[in-house]
Order: structure tokens, then C-alpha cells, then sequence
């Protein structure tokens, strides 16, 4: 009888995580610009519909294919801290991208996973 083999997952480092909320960033820029372009939104004042956009992107993104736009581009996963392999909930999911919106995550991290991740009970893996 063989014992199946779990991978170990390896958090994320900070560069990866960084061009992958810019890769998410100027995403969720363009479709807004673009959307300010065609008239479907007013104008974009201080880039709240971006901030907003990248919110909801994020968040459903994470609940629905364990990463971000961004996260998947650059080959990132978000995964549960205690089982990775359990996907995200929406929920968590969503307090996760709020936190990251409001710039909370590089305060203070630990063990390689921001604030953000510590909240949510998430952490962030390389694939």
C-alpha cells in the first residue's frame, strides 16, 4: 500500500506578489479606463472605480480559482492555512482584497504571510 505524496507548498515571495497586484492594478485601470472611454461609467475621480474593481476582482477571482487575476498571470495561488486543499470562501476571500485595498498587508508580516493572510486564514503559495 503506497501513502499518497502531499506537495509542500512554498509561500510567495514579496516580488511575486508585488507584479501580481501590479498586473491586477493596471488590469482593473484598463477595463475602467476603458469603460470611462465608452461612457458605461462617469468620470473615474481618484481612481475609486479601480480600487473598487480590483476589490471585487480579486475577491471573486480567489473564491472561485484560488487567485487573483494577477496571482493567476504569475503563477500564485491563495490557499486556507490550515488545508490547502480547501478553496477560499468568498467571504474570506473578500476581507482579504479589502485589506490589501486599504494597504494593511506589508505593516507587519509573519512567517511569510502579510496581515491580510493572517485575517482571512489564507496564505499565499508559489506554484
Amino acid at each position: 500500500m503506497t501513502s499518497a505524496v502531499t506537495p509542500t507548498l512554498e509561500s510567495a515571495t514579496w516580488g511575486r506578489r508585488i507584479l501580481a497586484l501590479a498586473v491586477d492594478w493596471l488590469t482593473c485601470l484598463g477595463v475602467v479606463e476603458g469603460l470611462v472611454a465608452v461612457g458605461v461609467l462617469g468620470a473615474n475621480p481618484n481612481g475609486l472605480g479601480t480600487l473598487g474593481l480590483f476589490v471585487l476582482e480579486s475577491a471573486f477571482f480567489t473564491a472561485l480559482l484560488g487567485g487573483s487575476f494577477g496571482k493567476l498571470a504569475t503563477r500564485l495561488r491563495v490557499v486556507d492555512h490550515r488545508d490547502p486543499s480547501r478553496p477560499v470562501s468568498l467571504l474570506r476571500a473578500l476581507l482579504r482584497s479589502v485589506l490589501v485595498a486599504l494597504l494593511v498587508p506589508p505593516l507587519l508580516t509573519f512567517s511569510g504571510r502579510g496581515v491580510h493572510d493572517l485575517a482571512a486564514g489564507t496564505r499565499t503559495v508559489s506554484l
